[in-house]
């Protein structure tokens, strides 16, 4: 295992699943994206599988036999849901806000890569209020889709910060993936989607079934174990 530093300077964090408890809606606007299109929508185990993937890879994993055409209908119809339509209440995780304001109060840079869209995310970060606590973002729509380290080597280069001194904080495999590809450390939060046996099979330093739990870890308690069954 890699020497942890003795602090980590910039914490990147994942939005759906990990911030916000957004699986219901995106599951919702994905099974409609598909009625949409007269398709037999995926069921809601294999809707959520695919959360933390960009749009298209997404809808590709989805629709394997699509074709490029077929996945921009069915994406575009997705984020008209998303967007538009769809009603289903996505909230904070509990704890969100106070962890995040703590840890920017401690002195850590904060950033977001998240396989939302920057539409999605500014909308996000504009109702929850807490787009100021976040020296950088980066969407999926920018730039390559997890797990792609290309979201986090921009972030890091754009915060000055190496990979060493460099945490990603996820709920699906995508996401501890990602660190891995750009030799960042992970730490995975089980209340997401991906259960705590496929995050712990990558790896992470510690797999937290609270968001609460961040700040107490980062002072120096590693090592905690998720508990979700």
């Amino acid at each position: 295992m890699r020497d942890l530093p003795e602090r980590f300077e910039l914490v990147v964090f994942d939005w759906d699943g990990t911030l916000m408890d957004s699986q219901a809606r995106i599951v919702a606007c994905i099974q409609g994206a598909f009625r949409d299109l007269g398709r037999i929508p995926p069921s809601r185990e294999a809707a959520s599988n695919i959360i933390g993937l960009g749009l298209d890879e997404a809808m590709a994993a989805l629709w394997p036999e699509a074709d490029a055409d077929q996945r921009a209908a069915v994406g575009a119809e997705y984020r008209r849901h998303f967007l538009v339509t769809n009603e289903t209440p996505s909230a904070l995780f509990p704890g969100a806000r106070s962890m995040l304001e703590q840890l920017a109060s401690e002195g850590y840079l904060l950033a977001v890569a998240t396989g939302k869209s920057r539409v999605g995310l500014d909308r996000a970060l504009g109702e929850t209020g807490l787009g100021d606590l976040f020296h950088g973002t980066r969407c999926a729509d920018e730039t390559f889709s997890k797990p792609h380290p290309q979201m986090l080597l921009e972030l890091m280069d754009e915060l000055g910060v190496a990979a060493g001194q460099t945490l990603m904080v996820g709920d699906t495999v995508y996401d501890l993936q990602m660190a891995q590809n750009a030799h960042a450390h992970a730490l995975a939060v089980c209340h997401g989607v991906h259960p705590p046996e496929r995050l712990r099979g990558l790896g992470p330093l510690a797999c937290l079934e609270s968001l609460a739990e961040i700040p107490e870890w980062l002072a120096g308690r590693r090592g905690a174990e998720c508990v979700r069954e």
